[in-house]
């Protein structure tokens, strides 16, 4: 190769002005003379064709127009790892090593100058103390000389290599051993040559504990067959990586305590049977991956799955889910409290995102936060009162019944409302003048236009808010806990009529609606806690 032309240029990563790109050729194009480089950008439409020239194929591309042929000047195949540390801290010296008069020692008679001496003192004095790293986007491409990161940068835990132009799992490797003690790595946005076997996995990072490989066209096999060499990780970042098959972790990932397999279009809801025994797995986020359906199949209804035996915090938004299973199914967790499932075609399900809301709180029982909003006790019983009222007549149409030993509800009632026996228990069952000319869930409310205000917080603006008049207080206070952000204590209700100024009446029945208590349009809502 010419000069400034790696000798393993094939593969390297580059950099050409501000777009990243893959080296597939390097070599001459007739008729032209001189070395060209063949490069697959990463960014397909800044190309020009498939690898292809005056009908000679040099290079294959994934897209049709996603190759160049450019000159060798004008790739930049990056720098060093400590290079790149020295630029993006202000490290770099190069312009302070010169030598200068007062940089003088004498021996003897002897003149010796310093050159520098002070400058480099200083410098690695400053990298021995880095401890977070971040060098995104200073395309770094390699470690360097051996063993210079360990000796110069000791105390390293972190380090951010993200956007850079790591070509491969061993130069990544080349750097990362040389860390001690590395407990954190983000590597997304790096198109990383992974492994094919596992004799060429010779480092292991044990003390790394967070690990991101988002966008770096990982597949899950990659993952597990690099997962030895993670024996500690606990969090593990693989957003935007085409997955779409997932195996089972045989011995590894087993400290893994956050999975993000978010914007992957897994090919159903049936592959997270293989990672449901990861057994410390706490945080689970699959976020646009396509999935409609959940279930664990152990188990039946109204009992506890063994599967995700952990798992507290789930986030399923932007999904294709619209069906109530997928909601029934996630009450069979063991130990979820967190659930983020927006922007799927079941929360548009009600005409009232409200209603929505209330009906996943009664059907997961152990849930403590919905959507980033906590749920108050308040709320929750309003919820469960509310679910036990609005699927009553079904129930007893069903067979449920009053009496415990009538009381036989079909197998098309209970998978439907696998709660609601227990909600029975918990509450009572429901009583027929309780059900009797019952309408469906919010359409039977006309809507009162109420002024909430908060007499004992001067600084708390005046809410204009309308409410269905057959709300009951409970859910009311549900809604102020989340309107106000309320800590955690005990709301005490009153209003004051429009037509009777000065008269405050207390809503002391959280089971009444607003009704019962004549409130009107253009009535305020005094709240304090």
């Amino acid at each position: 190769m010419t000069s400034g032309v790696p000798s393993d240029v094939l593969g390297r990563r580059i950099l050409c002005d501000t777009e990243y790109a893959t080296v597939r050729y390097a070599g001459s194009v007739p008729p032209t003379t001189g070395l060209w480089l063949g490069v697959e950008w990463d960014n397909p439409q800044r190309g020009k064709h498939n690898g292809s020239h005056e009908g000679v194929q040099y290079f294959k591309c994934g897209h049709p127009t996603g190759g160049s042929f450019i000159r060798p000047n004008k790739a930049n195949f990056g720098v060093d790892f400590l290079t790149a540390v020295k630029n993006r801290y202000g490290l770099n010296v190069e312009q302070d090593v010169e030598c200068e008069k007062e940089n003088a020692l004498v021996i003897g008679k002897k003149t010796v100058e310093l050159v520098g001496f002070d400058s480099i003192i200083e410098q690695q004095s400053q990298l021995n103390k880095l401890v977070d790293i971040s060098v995104r986007e200073c395309a770094v491409s390699h470690a360097g000389q051996k063993e210079e990161i360990s000796r110069t940068c000791p105390n390293i835990r972190s380090i951010n290599l993200s956007k850079n132009l790591l070509p491969s799992w061993e130069k990544v490797t080349d750097i990362a051993c040389q860390v001690q003690n590395l407990e954190s790595l983000d590597l997304s946005e790096n198109k990383i040559k992974f492994p094919s076997d596992s004799a060429s996995i010779t480092c292991t990072l044990s003390k790394l504990r967070v690990l991101a490989l988002n966008r770096t066209g990982v597949t899950w096999a990659e993952v597990l067959l690099c997962a030895p060499g993670w024996p500690a990780l606990e969090q593990l970042y693989l957003a935007s990586n085409d997955i779409t098959v997932l195996e089972r972790p045989i011995n590894v990932l087993q400290t893994l305590k956050l999975l993000d397999l978010s914007n992957n279009q897994l090919i159903d809801g049936s592959q997270l049977q293989l990672i449901a025994y990861l057994p410390r797995l706490e945080q689970l986020i699959l976020s646009n991956t396509g999935i409609s359906s959940i279930h664990f199949p152990d188990v039946g209804f109204g009992c506890k799955t063994k599967m995700f035996p952990l798992l507290q915090r789930l986030a399923v938004d932007d999904n294709k889910i619209l069906q109530w299973s997928f909601i029934n199914e996630l009450d069979k967790l063991q130990c979820l409290q967190s659930l983020h499932c927006q922007n799927n075609p079941l929360m548009g399900t009600e005409k009232n995102p409200e209603t929505v809301r209330q009906l996943i709180i009664a059907k997961i029982g152990q849930l403590k936060f919905l959507n980033k909003s906590e749920i108050f006790p308040d709320e929750r019983k309003g919820a469960e009162l509310d679910y036990r009222k609005m699927f009553g007549n079904d129930w007893i149409m069903a067979g449920g019944n009053q009496n415990p030993d009538k009381n036989r509800p079909n197998e098309e009632f209970l998978a439907a409302h696998p709660r609601y026996q227990l909600l029975c228990l918990k509450y009572g069952a429901p009583e027929e003048g309780e059900l009797k000319g019952q309408q469906p869930f919010i359409l039977k409310n006309q809507l009162l236009t109420l002024t909430i205000k908060c007499p004992d917080k001067p600084d708390q603006k005046p809410i204009e808010k309308k409410l269905p008049d057959s709300m009951i207080i409970q859910k009311v206070k549900g809604l102020l806990y989340r309107l106000l952000k309320i800590p955690g204590s005990e709301l005490k209700l009153s209003y004051e009529s429009s037509k009777m100024e000065g008269k405050e009446i207390e809503l002391e029945n959280d089971l009444k609606p607003l009704q019962f208590y004549s409130i009107e349009n253009g009535d305020s809502l005094l709240v304090r806690w």
